[in-house]
């Protein structure tokens, strides 16, 4: 893990700009205490923006490791937060990785995204200005809490197909998240599969007319033939040509909202 504080600091020259840069190999780092995450940046003398990578419910696990490795690709730091201390579950092991997940409640998520923000923010490599957080399912819902809870932290937020921020009535019991939103202050950019069955279209519409109604900037993206976890190239639901769109509009809006932080 590289030191923070000034004499890092000096190593690197202060710009918010990602280059095309070849990806440091990334590792596992303390974040702290007991809490791990998996960090990689890339390889350039720059501070660069930052990304919080939130998992699924099948933890921290290669996947998610190379969604990491695709954001240090594009020139941003990324952090993924290691909710189960080490533990991943295959993806035909669903019922067995919803009752871990069941043991994380919001209290516990905003008190390990805290920590990660803290830990970005005492990098000397990272703009500490500049981070932003992405989710894919039940990391979808904790980027959207996220961009509650920790407000002031956030410059962007991108949740994909994030289950349980609005719905009728949730599966794993948690609150809707809708009471929180006139808290948001960065931008929010939302992407569905118009196929995934575990998000009605309804629910697309109650998250809309919240933000809208609280005067929040944001953008719903749904992709036609695309359903739940359509991004995940590990997972039979992958939508190749869903995900690259997805991805190009996610790298816009990440340029757009976390390269301009020390212009502003």
């Amino acid at each position: 893990m590289a030191s923070s504080g000034l004499a890092t600091t000096m190593l690197f020259a202060k710009t918010a700009h990602p280059v095309a840069a070849q990806t440091a190999i990334g590792e596992m780092v303390t974040i702290a205490g007991d809490l791990q995450g998996y960090y990689v940046r890339p390889r350039t003398r720059n501070i660069v923006p930052a990304m919080l990578v939130f998992m699924e419910i099948f933890g921290v696990n290669d996947y998610i490791k190379s969604v990491c490795d695709r954001l240090a690709q594009a020139g941003f730091a990324a952090l993924a937060p290691d909710f189960y201390n080490g533990q991943t579950f295959e993806y035909s092991d669903v019922q067995t990785a919803i009752g871990r997940v069941r043991s994380i409640d919001d209290a516990m998520i905003t008190e390990v995204v805290g920590q990660s923000i803290d830990y970005l923010s005492e990098r000397g490599d990272v703009l500490s200005e500049a981070i932003g957080a992405i989710g894919f399912c039940w990391g979808g819902r904790t980027t959207f809490l996220t961009n509650e809870v920790h407000a002031d932290k956030l410059k962007a937020a991108v949740a994909y197909y994030g289950g349980g921020i609005a719905p009728t009535e949730d599966r794993f019991g948690r609150p809707s998240l809708l009471p929180g939103v006139p808290q948001m202050q960065a931008p929010i950019l939302l992407m569905y599969g118009a196929k995934d069955a575990s998000i009605a279209p309804e629910e697309h519409a109650r998250i809309a007319e919240a933000l809208s109604t609280a005067n929040k900037r944001y953008a719903i993206n749904v992709f036609p033939d695309a359903g739940h976890a359509f991004f995940s190239d590990r997972r039979d639901s992958y939508n190749a040509a869903a995900a690259e769109e997805a991805w190009q509009i996610t790298m816009n809006f990440l340029q757009y909202h976390l390269t301009r932080c020390d212009r502003l």
